[in-house]
């Protein structure tokens, strides 16, 4: 086994040898499989922040782990944009942008200009 493997999950070349699992991937358009991996970041990056309530604590909130998916988010975000078109560009900006945001009033004390998640793709969020 090496050392990306888990010995719960199937190596991915006898993953990607199913042809059916071929197929249906081949049926999905760049566009779908790119929003979805952001749609999947945001929502990681939501909880993160402590925008989701726990019923025992009040909240989830790991502000580190949260820095970590809105960088991996405004990255992919940034770099897609040209690929997938304004349209689904814009909606995407528009959701790391209330992340960032988000995440800057979860901080106790502020990010240096240009240090904030994101900022290094996206420039300064205020």
């Amino acid at each position: 086994m090496t050392d990306h493997q888990h010995p719960d999950h199937p190596d991915h070349a006898e993953k990607a040898s199913d042809p059916q699992e071929l197929r249906d991937i081949a049926e999905v358009s760049s566009v779908e499989i790119i929003t979805s991996a952001c749609v999947h970041l945001m929502s990681a990056a939501a909880v993160k922040v402590g925008l989701a309530e726990d019923e025992a604590s009040g909240q989830y909130q790991d502000l580190a782990e949260a820095r970590k998916l809105i960088n991996a988010l405004a990255g992919l975000v940034t770099a897609a944009a040209p690929e997938i078109g304004n349209e689904h560009a814009r909606s995407l900006r528009d959701g790391l942008r209330s992340l960032q945001l988000a995440f800057a009033e979860a901080l106790p004390f502020p990010d240096d200009p240009g240090e904030a998640p994101g900022e290094k793709y996206t420039g300064r969020v205020s």
